[in-house]
């Protein structure tokens, strides 16, 4: 079954106020196409799930998409300072933090996946996230009586994640680090992938342990070349400088309309064509 649909297709099934989980890891391999086109689309109320987001969940946040935000860390890494505009709206309450440590974002994922309604997480026992964030709380362990500390299960309506290649089936290869983009693909209850390149079923068939999401999983696929940028695709692309330096320092309301034209074309995956290898 081909599965190839257009960006602004794939991106008009998710409904506003949805659980959202978005792969990569702060500037890398994000799934930044898509990211910009629910901004495009004007989704409101998303409920975001991250472990380690950067310019993704900053760009939602400027776009007036986000409820809330899960993760256990959102910020740009050290050369470009913190996510500006996350920091400014979770300040002013516009947006709701619901800070983690990154392995209880994977607990939480965990729990959602096995159909269990929490996750014990040990680490957290002497911590003020406890009483900061609704998705922690502690309970006796039957067997040892030991109380214990638990997150609550989180099961996103969908998962937006960025691949190297992937058939018109959906079956899907990463290369480099997956982060945590194939437990992302295990709970999500639906899956949107971009990716760089379309191969054949042919060449997925003598490769099959490089297979990284079957496509069972997937729901739709979205031809996207560069579609990480201005962040990196390990192995491939680097971070764009310059126009993450802009995103950060230029503020106002048509700099960042600017910034998403600027990516339109590529975002639609126009001059990228199939690439058949």
């Amino acid at each position: 079954m081909k599965k190839i649909i257009s960006c602004s297709k794939a991106i008009e099934t998710i409904k506003d106020g949805s659980w959202i989980a978005i792969g990569g890891n702060v500037l890398h391999r994000s799934p930044m196409g898509l990211v910009r086109e629910l901004v495009r689309q004007q989704k409101t109320s998303l409920k975001v799930v991250k472990t380690a987001g950067a310019h993704d969940v900053d760009v939602l946040v400027r776009g007036g998409c986000v409820e809330s935000v899960d993760a256990g860390f959102i910020s740009y890494e050290t050369e470009y300072g913190l996510a500006t505009y996350y920091r400014k709206a979770v300040e002013n309450g516009s947006v709701q933090a619901n800070e983690h440590a990154c392995y209880t974002v994977i607990s939480a994922l965990n729990a959602g996946k096995i159909g269990v309604p929490f996750m014990p997480v040990r680490g957290l026992q002497i911590s003020d996230l406890i009483e900061a964030n609704p998705y922690f709380d502690k309970v006796t362990d039957p067997f040892s009586g030991e109380e214990i500390t638990v997150v609550k299960a989180i099961r996103p309506d969908v998962a937006i994640i960025h691949v190297n290649a992937c058939d018109e089936e959906g079956n899907a290869i990463i290369e480099g680090p997956m982060f945590d983009d194939i437990l992302m693909s295990r709970v999500a209850k639906r899956v949107i992938l971009s990716a760089e390149k379309i191969i054949s079923n042919a060449q997925i068939r003598l490769n099959q342990e490089k297979v990284s999401i079957p496509g069972f999983l997937v729901e739709a696929v979205v031809l996207m070349p560069k579609a990480s940028a201005p962040g990196s695709l390990p192995g491939h692309y680097e971070v764009q400088d310059k126009l993450l330096r802009e995103f950060l320092e230029k503020k106002d309301a048509t700099s960042f309309e600017a910034y998403l034209d600027k990516y339109q074309g590529q975002d639609q995956g126009k001059g990228g064509g199939f690439s058949w290898q």
